[in-house]
């Protein structure tokens, strides 16, 4: 550690005392003590960029500018500056593009998550996703439909991805900053209605609490990490069935088909995706499970990940399931 740089002194109240310990655990479970923190400006960077000051050895932040707001640069530079005043051995501005298929919420992320990747020297990046923001994440996949994968919600390390505060509540960061007497950044986006994540924060969560007497968040993120602790253990199973089932020549479809439902998805899902697919839905998944578990002769199964001229599909021949590319003015 270094000492001679100046560190924050942070006030001993409940709030950043809590993210303090929530930090200091993440850390202990990575065995890690150098990071690279997202900083926005916003409540909840800005209590993590706090603790993390105190708790790891050296912090550096990244702010990305995503430039979609009049002044962005502004709270950008602001940001950075209170991350060196607490102690960051840097912290740097990164302007990005914002452009892309998939709505401007997806495609501000990927050029963040891009941003922080180029920029994070080989260092973890910690993310400021609270409780809340896992809550969200849940009922955005329970939407979905597409089954327990999308309700694990985020992890805790998904390296290089950190999030320590996801037991945290959105309102102990706001109290912390408020015990650190700073000023978070309030984005517009963050109460827009035309996004779909602000209005189940403002909308669905709060009626869900009325109807169903509160705690819906807290349970949610309950329930998100007991599917990623079940997840974790069929994973494990998936990828030793795999390693049986699973060739250079594709997939042997008799073996594969001894396997309960959910180890054989989760087999197919891994090497479709090795195999090229994008944009894999549960009913495409579904699809090709029936070739290996419901087999009567059927045809090839589209799985995306095509050209323009020629559709990559899935097909089985010979009890072997294979992929190929396959003409789209075929019938």
């Amino acid at each position: 550690m270094d000492r001679t740089r100046p560190r924050l002194i942070p006030p001993e109240q409940p709030a950043i005392l809590e993210i303090r310990h929530a930090v200091r655990a993440w850390l202990a479970d990575a065995a890690t003590r150098d990071v690279t923190v997202g900083l926005s400006g916003g409540a909840d960077s800005l209590a993590l960029t706090a603790a993390a000051v105190v708790e790891a050895d050296s912090v550096h932040a990244v702010v990305v500018d995503h430039r979609l707001q009049d002044g962005s640069d502004a709270v950008a530079r602001r940001a950075a500056a209170q991350a060196k005043a607490w102690g960051c051995v840097s912290a740097r501005v990164v302007e990005v593009d914002v452009h892309g298929d998939g709505g401007m919420e997806a495609a501000a992320r990927r050029a963040r998550y891009a941003a922080l990747d180029d920029r994070r020297d080989g260092r973890p990046v910690l993310l400021a996703h609270t409780l809340d923001d896992q809550a969200e994440t849940v009922l955005l996949g329970l939407a979905r439909g597409s089954g327990g994968r999308s309700l694990r919600g985020m992890a805790a390390f998904d390296p290089p991805w950190g999030r320590p505060l996801l037991a945290v509540r959105r309102s102990t960061t706001r109290a912390a900053c408020s015990e650190l007497a700073v000023e978070p950044h309030d984005d517009p986006h963050n109460t827009s209605a035309e996004f779909t994540r602000v209005r189940l924060r403002h909308e669905v969560l709060p009626l869900l609490d009325e109807v169903l007497g509160g705690g819906v968040a807290p349970a949610l993120a309950r329930t998100a990490v007991h599917l990623r602790e079940d997840g974790e253990v069929l994973d494990a199973d998936a990828a030793r069935v795999a390693s049986r089932t699973v060739t250079a020549d594709g997939v042997d479809a008799s073996a594969l088909a001894q396997h309960p439902p959910a180890v054989r998805r989760r087999v197919l899902r891994s090497w479709l995706i090795g195999s090229g697919a994008t944009g894999l839905t549960d009913r495409t998944l579904r699809a090709v499970d029936d070739l290996v578990a419901r087999w009567h002769g059927q045809g090839s199964v589209a799985i995306g990940g095509g050209t323009p001229e020629a559709r990559l599909v899935v097909s089985r021949r010979r009890g072997t399931l294979n992929t190929a590319f396959e003409d789209r003015g075929r019938v």
